[in-house]
């Protein structure tokens, strides 16, 4: 039946096909992760007299007040689907978040029936348009510790249409 070398191939052959398994995990997260594609670093290459070399580029985003003269309701409300899986709109009516109903302006964790994470509540008192900015930019970054774990909105002019868009939603 089996003997002791089938056993140890079987064994050996195992043993390879995890080690091929996580190695490749840990390459195609090096080549994929999010965290190297589509995100600014601030870096930037300048040519001199002796090569290229790395000179750090700090790009500061308009503020939000700028970008919220200049947002468009209807694409807040297409950028809210993001949302919307885990957030409602309706008073009172928690899904995986807290409802969203009248959030600018709002007291930051004052929705009693719902369990926040305490970091939330010690970054910012009050959702205005700018923490909602910080926090919308980065969850995880702003508030660090936060259950959110939604990746973020990259795009500036997106955060302001979205913040415009939830300011009509119960303000």
């Amino acid at each position: 039946m089996f003997d002791t070398m089938t056993l140890t191939k079987i064994a050996g052959a195992f043993c390879m096909a995890m080690l091929v398994l996580v190695l490749g995990g840990w390459i195609a997260d090096k080549i994929y992760s999010p965290a190297h594609h589509g995100e600014d670093h601030g870096i930037a290459w300048i040519e001199t007299d002796t090569g290229m070399v790395e000179a750090s580029v700090v790009v500061e985003e308009p503020a939000i007040e700028d970008l919220l003269a200049l947002a468009d309701l209807t694409k807040g409300q297409k950028t809210f689907k993001k949302c919307g899986a885990c957030h409602k709109l309706e008073n009172g009516v928690n899904g995986v978040g807290p409802h969203l109903y009248g959030v600018v302006g709002r007291n930051v964790g004052s929705i009693v029936d719902f369990g926040y994470s305490g970091s939330l509540v010690a970054v910012a008192k009050v959702w205005s348009p700018e923490n909602l900015n910080g926090f919308l930019k980065k969850p995880s970054k702003y508030a660090p510790g936060t259950k959110m774990s939604f990746n973020g909105i990259s795009k500036p002019q997106d955060r302001a249409d979205l913040i415009a868009y939830l300011t009509t939603i119960g303000n």
